[in-house]
């Protein structure tokens, strides 16, 4: 069966998630996959020098489980675990993966219809980061000691591999990234189609 797959992945707070929800209310026969839900437990990630758990790296997450859901999604979306708004049957199924370490992942390379990147500067991060609440919470430090400097060398190594990236404001309005995103996909909120050419 033919799918689509949108691939939206950037920096920690820098909106993916809400980009992705709004993409999915308005496309139909359309469903998200989190990388967030995939990650193993706090008993399993790595300890640096600095007593800092590595949440921000592969290894904390179980990518083989991911790439599992994926994998059974694009083989068969109405029969997927994933739950997948259902359309009519001419509507292409579409799968939009959202997720910080997307395009480090060289299994999902060949996957991509379409790639995003939503970045925010230092200042807008830390801010932003500093009003979330994490299981385990962020010790004081965090951001500077592990989370940017993480995202800053993820970020030059992805830049290094995958060409095929639109990079995006995540400073700009939900409405803006949004208008964006189905602008340069020519979205017509009627027909998938459209979204497909």
């Amino acid at each position: 069966m033919k799918t689509f797959v949108i691939g939206i992945s950037g920096v920690t707070n820098g909106g993916k998630t809400t980009l992705a929800k709004n993409l999915q209310k308005h496309l139909p026969n359309c469903c998200v996959i989190s990388q967030d839900d995939f990650f193993k437990p706090e008993s399993e990630i790595e300890i640096d020098e600095n007593g800092f758990l590595q949440y921000d790296v592969l290894e904390a997450l179980n990518m083989e489980k991911m790439m599992s859901t994926i994998s059974s999604w694009i083989e068969s979306p109405s029969h997927s675990p994933v739950s997948t708004d259902q359309g009519n049957a001419e509507e292409i199924p579409i799968l939009i993966i959202e997720g910080f370490l997307l395009f480090n992942y060289k299994p999902l390379d060949t996957i991509w219809n379409r790639s995003y990147f939503l970045t925010i500067p230092y200042e807008e991060c830390k801010k932003r980061r500093s009003t979330r609440v994490y299981k385990p919470p962020d010790p004081p430090g965090y951001f500077d000691g592990h989370v940017w400097p993480m995202y800053l060398k993820h970020r030059r190594e992805m830049e290094d591999i995958t060409s095929e990236i639109v990079y995006l404001d995540g400073t700009k309005s939900e409405e803006e990234l949004f208008s964006q995103v189905s602008a340069r996909n020519s979205i017509k909120m009627e027909s998938t189609k459209s979204f497909l050419n």
